[in-house]
């Protein structure tokens, strides 16, 4: 056992047996003085330290120093009432604390037990219980702040990580001491009983050894009143130091320095105190002597002081031109400029109110549930989103960086909102014609007052915020498979290690190497189907790479487990999809183009071939786009991958999905056929 857990254990057990075991007078006395030393210890470690979290112990410290004086409170009962020599502190406490009067000592103890009791307990009570109301009120946005700042690059996982746990830990300190403090108000209240009971007690135990009543009643009653002033004195000072915990500020300067800064800091103040006081002693009966001598020792303080400011100020300039000078003659960390961020937003100025929280902006909520959304979509966690405001650009112009070259941009009105026809909508609205930036579609800005009827017009209308989240929700994802590293597939990994140890074991590093697992997952990514079911494919892997390791064919494997997850994504549930379906005689041509290397396979057809095929399936996706349907071609398991490399640089759109990718239960309808 170490050496503290033992102390506090002894601490503790001595409280228990002081209770039941009676103990010599010596022996109180030592208890007594380690009891009035604790309580100031404790007041002085309260007033110094610089933040409250260092003492996150403080309540169990409050219960175990509670139960502790308590404990001397009953031992010292026995000894008075069975001996009348409780000890030299007692009796000490009692004749010169009290006066060695009876009046005297009663009216002090009275006076101790009512500033504890109603002045300092009572505020500190109410100031711990308002403190963990507003401490718990605030924790979401305290949240949601460290959120926006990890986002911003304000500040790394680890720093985010450390300032998550301490507002957990302040929600659970002050939550703690809201109930601490009714200790502290509880051990008043018993002192007081106990003093009372101690001296109705002493008398009848005086006269039942033949102690006259008054020799009795004084006897008795000043050594209750020093029994009562030593036990009322450390919790005073305990009631004081949980006053000082509560109220403190959670600033890292000394508490001494920031108390006398603050009081006598402004010069003004100190003259006017000075004046006022002086004038006092010079126009009225007022000991002049006291009363000038105090006004002018705070007119000079007020004159010290302003001199105080007024060389930190010039030393201040001083530090701040030489570090500036520093920074000038100090060798640029070129290590910083190589960082390249996987994404950015850069705006203008005119859009930085969307991203500053003090002006009621949300664009930084915003981006956090962005990666929450792509998380739960696709399965994989988007890197950190930086945002950063650029005075090259238009003021309401904003770009979308990928790995650090930009892949698009938009531009929006402040204090406007896009409204946009779904097709029905035969009354057109005037306004500020545009594109809506990330499907480009056309649409109208207009302002707040035509806002109500857009809506009830039919318009689809949207403030500046949610057009710069689409714009960056659509970018992330049609980049989402480069934006995959091999890091981020490690944590995966580790992630399923820790629920299905076995699959992982089998398949990596064994069957798959982690770039190969990589390029699996970059090919679902790709083409929009959801990692998220990581145990399914690695299951599959597992099943089909100790017979291929060709990534391309393994994802197809992959796929055709995943149909599930595919059918729910491009087909909707109680209704026909309209799909374009491929010629057999073209999937036999592709298949027989197909040739197989060492680096994996490539097609082989003839261009003039090649583009007669992707100008008829151009020709069957129109009728799909002119329906109002989204571009789905149904191949053979065999063709599915070799079709979509050959058409995907030319249809982005279209998605290719297998026979074997589809659910029985699933209702098609073809409207055309691929054929040339």
């Amino acid at each position: 056992m170490k050496k503290a857990d033992l102390g506090v254990a002894i601490y503790i057990l001595a409280a228990f047996v002081m209770l039941i075991v009676p103990i010599p007078s010596w022996l109180l006395d030592i208890c007594l003085a380690i009891n009035i030393s604790i309580a100031f210890l404790i007041m002085f470690v309260c007033m110094f330290s610089k933040e409250v979290l260092d003492l996150s112990y403080f309540p169990t410290i409050l219960l175990f120093t509670t139960i502790f004086r308590i404990s001397l409170n009953v031992s010292s009962t026995k000894l008075i009432l069975s001996t009348g020599q409780p000890g030299n502190v007692v009796e000490t406490f009692g004749s010169f604390v009290g006066g060695n009067n009876l009046v005297v000592g009663v009216i002090v103890f009275i006076i101790l037990v009512l500033i504890q009791f109603i002045v300092i307990n009572k505020g500190s009570e109410r100031v711990a219980e308002v403190t963990a109301r507003f401490t718990l009120d605030a924790m979401p946005g305290k949240q949601m702040a460290i959120d926006a700042d990890l986002n911003t690059g304000a500040i790394t996982d680890t720093e985010a990580k450390i300032r998550r746990d301490k507002i957990q830990q302040e929600a659970s300190f002050f939550g703690s001491m809201d109930g601490a403090v009714k200790y502290v108000k509880g051990d008043a209240v018993a002192g007081l009983i106990i003093t009372a009971i101690n001296i109705v007690g002493g008398i009848v135990m005086g006269t039942q050894r033949g102690e006259a009543l008054s020799t009795a009643l004084s006897t008795y009653t000043i050594l209750t009143i020093g029994d009562g002033l030593v036990s009322q004195i450390p919790s005073l000072l305990i009631s004081l130091s949980t006053g000082i915990l509560v109220t403190k500020g959670s600033g890292a300067a000394d508490f001494g320095n920031v108390l006398v800064s603050q009081l006598f800091g402004i010069p003004k103040a100190l003259y006017i105190v000075g004046g006022a006081i002086t004038f006092l002693g010079l126009v009225t009966p007022l000991n002049k002597v006291i009363f000038i001598v105090l006004g002018m020792s705070f007119i000079i303080a007020g004159r010290v002081m302003q001199g105080s400011i007024e060389t930190s100020k010039i030393e201040t300039e001083t530090e701040q031109e030489e570090q500036e000078a520093q920074e000038i003659r100090q060798p640029e960390n070129v290590n910083s400029l190589l960082q390249v961020d996987p994404i950015e937003l850069e705006f203008g100025y005119g859009i930085i109110p969307l991203a500053n929280v003090s002006q009621g902006g949300d664009l930084l909520d915003r981006v956090v549930m962005i990666r929450r959304q792509i998380a739960l979509e696709l399965g994989t966690v988007v890197p950190i989103i930086r945002l950063r405001d650029n005075i090259q650009l238009n003021p309401n112009q904003y770009i979308i960086k990928i790995k650090g070259i930009q892949v698009s941009e938009g531009e929006i009105l402040f204090d406007h909102y896009m409204a946009m026809n779904p097709g029905y909508v035969e009354e057109e609205i005037t306004g500020i014609p545009t594109f809506e930036p990330s499907f480009h579609l056309p649409a109208v800005w207009i302002t707040e007052g035509q806002r109500e009827r857009a809506e009830s017009l039919g318009y689809t209308v949207v403030d500046p915020p949610s057009i710069i989240a689409t714009h960056l929700t659509e970018i992330i994802r049609q980049h989402i498979a480069e934006l995959l590293t091999r890091q981020d597939v490690q944590s995966l990994i580790n992630n399923l290690k820790e629920s299905n140890p076995s699959v992982v074991d089998e398949l990596f590093p064994k069957l798959l190497s982690l770039g190969e697992i990589q390029k699996i997952l970059q090919n679902l990514l790709k083409e929009s189907v959801s990692i998220r079911d990581l145990l399914t494919i690695f299951e599959t892997l597992a099943d089909y790479a100790p017979s291929t390791r060709d990534t391309d064919i393994l994802t197809e494997y992959v796929r055709q487990s995943l149909k599930r997850v595919i059918s729910s994504r491009f087909f909707p549930q109680n209704e026909t999809t309209s799909v374009v379906t491929l010629d057999p005689k073209i999937e036999q041509e592709i298949m027989a183009s197909v040739k197989q290397t060492e680096q994996g396979a490539y097609l082989t057809l003839d261009p003039e071939r090649s583009k007669a095929i992707i100008d008829a399936t151009g020709r069957e996706l129109n009728k799909l786009e002119n329906l109002g349907k989204a571009q789905i071609v149904v191949t053979s398991p065999i063709v599915r991958m070799y079709f979509k490399r050959l058409t995907e640089e030319y249809y982005k759109d279209m998605v290719a999905i297998s026979y074997n990718e589809i659910e029985s239960n699933v209702e098609l309808q073809s409207v055309g056929m691929v054929t040339a």
